[in-house]
């Protein structure tokens, strides 16, 4: 291999690094934003009916009065907040696997008219139903 080759090499492999680390730092070294920067993103399942369209969100842990649900541009948008309970605070933890914070969760919707959305709670899901447009 000559001389200008390795050289070449050398380059592209720091360029290479360079370009990583400048990733990384971008991506642990911005500046947060309180109150809404989601923390997690809650499971769906989305099952479509003749007259209506259930989603099931995974909430454990949340009070589903607490949700908050919008339809924009064809997408539900679940948000809210699971926050550990004050009992729980001086507590020493073990092992904390259940995420907490800020959640929200975009949701494409089947295409169609939605005429009304009700809501439900079951086995710690939030159960949402929006009844078809005929």
């Amino acid at each position: 291999m000559r001389r200008d080759d390795h050289q070449s090499w050398m380059w592209s492999e720091a360029i290479a690094m360079l370009t990583r680390a400048e990733h990384l730092h971008r991506q642990f070294f911005q500046p947060r934003q309180a109150a809404q920067q989601v923390s997690w993103v809650p499971p769906v399942d989305v099952l479509e009916l003749e007259t209506e369209v259930l989603i099931l969100v995974a909430l454990p842990g949340v009070c589903t009065d607490q949700v908050e649900i919008a339809i924009e541009d064809g997408e539900l948008i679940v948000a809210g907040r699971r926050t550990l309970p004050s009992e729980l605070r001086t507590a020493t933890i073990h092992r904390l696997e259940i995420p907490q914070g800020h959640f929200e969760r975009r949701v494409r919707l089947p295409p169609g008219r939605y005429a009304a959305v009700t809501r439900s709670d079951a086995n710690g899901c939030l159960v949402l139903s929006l009844q078809k447009s005929i």
